[in-house]
């Protein structure tokens, strides 16, 4: 195979190789990500640590508790192929549940805490639990729900639908001999929620290999002293950025997770300074925060364990780099990019003079091969010609759940995966993307598609046609605002058309910004063109 040492671009199939190390998959099929996580070998200590209690789950506590609410939940009656929701802010007992469903072979879900009773429903429906956990505060959110509740904390709430208290499976007494399905690779492990450009929330289908390939390359990447780093964890666990890296695959390493319920910059900066973290994953905001007010955080905190920082979600400005750098001499930037649909895996940049590639996503992450591919013609491209960015690897997810349509538009019959993000490899193998094909809008890290918006638009009386873009912002990245065309006789303001639509979204896909117009602007086929209302609105920028 004529492959170019220094691209990975290989002429005779048009296909790019990582020019990372490759990653070991179990040879053993039967095997679940449990199994394989807990049979590592490293000497860590500390698995977990509750930021805002001081609260310590050992490794050894860690695979008891797992144990036992595995028996527990078994039971239940609780088996193989059962999907199991998970309602959560970020807690230490939110890699026990997911060990603990995964490793029976059943199949865990998350969801968004922010998101509303409504969302939360269509998911309930679509992946057809057969219990949830949740915390008291969010109760009610599953309130019209007939599922059965395993509630994680405060066990005086009565309520006829809590069948079973967590900290008491906790206690539950470990049974070796409990009804065990066979799991193998291929099993389906996580069903995560994923926006798709047609505003439906899809079920991304990811297997126990593709978890374990994840663990892989997550621990491969970051060479782990064993048991000597602290990761911050202040990502959401339900996204695939948190479930990834925190609540299974560090885990793998002997590393300890210092889990925050919630973003808070104080609370981070006194976790980092208490636990002497050497690791804090966040999103590209909350970087340009840190680099805002270096000056006030440095005077307050001692942040001198810290080692690295690393950014996902989009790539980083030369700017924000170099201003992050000049602040913080001594922690480097590494950044990720990945989707729900690659298990979080796709390309990074692994030390700061990758990362100083000024706009980089990265470069393909371990044992992952691309393909840059015209999406007019679908001819296969090479270094640096733009096209959409094709992925296959052993994080690719399975398909979207009960949605053949949808599966067989993004996923090919080879096991490519086509992200829907237009990229360029250039001479030395480094992904550059630029320009999305999903339209999806980043708000904090948070994906809001502009369809849904859309939709929700159009039931208003007074609204005739609408259209949603990404409004781009310093602080969140992105927010959702609206271009509305009024009905004839209307004078709907600005603040009730986000009124309207705030009462019945997630915070995060509040539209933040409205402009009226006449019409909005649609090629022939009537698809909106949201490229030249995005030139408007940033025009006056």
């Amino acid at each position: 195979m004529a492959l170019d040492p220094r691209s990975g671009f290989c002429k005779a199939n048009s296909t790019f190789y990582s020019k990372r190390k490759p990653i070991a998959l179990p040879c053993h099929q039967a095997i679940d990500v449990t199994t394989f996580i807990s049979s590592q070998s490293h000497h860590g200590h500390v698995a977990l640590i509750d930021a805002a209690t001081g609260r310590e789950i050992t490794f050894p506590q860690l695979w008891a508790a797992v144990e036992s609410v595995a028996t527990a939940l078994s039971n239940l009656g609780v088996r193989k192929g059962d999907v199991i929701l998970l309602l959560s802010p970020n807690s230490i007992y939110f890699p026990i549940v997911c060990l603990s469903v995964m490793s029976l072979g059943a199949i865990i879900t998350t969801t968004n805490p922010l998101n509303t009773t409504a969302e939360i429903a269509k998911q309930i429906a679509d992946s057809k639990p057969k219990l949830a956990f949740t915390v008291p505060e969010l109760l009610s959110k599953l309130a019209d729900s007939k599922l059965p509740i395993v509630l994680i904390g405060d066990n005086s709430i009565t309520n006829s639908k809590i069948i079973a208290n967590f900290e008491s499976m906790m206690r539950t007494e470990a049974r070796q001999n409990r009804v065990k399905d066979r799991v193998t690779q291929d099993d389906t492990a996580t069903l995560l929620y994923s926006s798709g450009t047609t505003g439906a929330s899809k079920g991304v289908v990811s297997s126990h290999r593709n978890l374990i390939g994840m663990v892989q390359t997550i621990t491969g990447r970051f060479q782990l002293e064993q048991g000597a780093q602290a990761f911050i964890c202040t990502v959401p666990m339900f996204h695939i950025y948190g479930l990834a890296a925190f609540a299974t695959g560090l885990l793998a390493s002997g590393s300890t997770v210092v889990v925050l319920s919630k973003f808070e910059m104080h609370e981070m900066l006194s976790a980092i300074e208490k636990y002497k973290a050497t690791y804090l994953p966040l999103v590209p905001p909350i970087l340009v925060a840190l680099v805002n007010n270096a000056d006030q955080i440095t005077k307050r905190y001692d942040l001198s364990s810290l080692q690295s920082v690393l950014s996902g979600g989009a790539p980083l400005s030369k700017e924000v780099i170099e201003g992050f750098v000049q602040k913080f001499p001594s922690v480097a930037i590494l950044q990720g990019y990945g989707l729900t649909e690659s298990t979080g895996i796709g390309a990074s940049t692994d030390s700061l003079d990758e990362s100083r590639r000024y706009g980089t996503a990265g470069m393909l992450s371990p044992s992952m091969e691309a393909k840059i591919v015209n999406p007019e013609t679908g001819e296969p491209l090479g270094v640096n010609r733009t096209g959409e960015l094709w992925l296959k690897g052993p994080t690719i997810m399975k398909g979207y759940f009960s949605n053949a349509e949808a599966t067989a538009n993004t996923l090919d019959s080879e096991g490519w995966l086509r992200t829907g993000d237009l990229c360029y490899i250039d001479d030395d193998g480094f992904i550059f993307v630029v320009d999305r094909l999903k339209e999806l809008i980043k708000y904090k890290g948070y994906q809001v598609p502009p369809a849904e918006l859309e939709a929700l638009l159009l039931t208003h009386p007074e609204i005739a046609d609408a259209a949603v873009i990404p409004f781009p912002d310093e602080e969140v990245g992105q927010f959702p605002m609206a271009y509305v065309v009024r009905k004839t006789g209307s004078d709907i303001s600005g603040s009730a058309v986000m009124n309207f639509v705030a009462k019945q979204v997630a915070p995060y896909k509040k539209i933040r910004r409205v402009a009226f117009v006449a019409s909005v602007p649609k090629n022939p086929s009537g698809k909106i063109l949201r490229k030249d209302l995005i030139k408007l609105a940033t025009s006056k920028l």
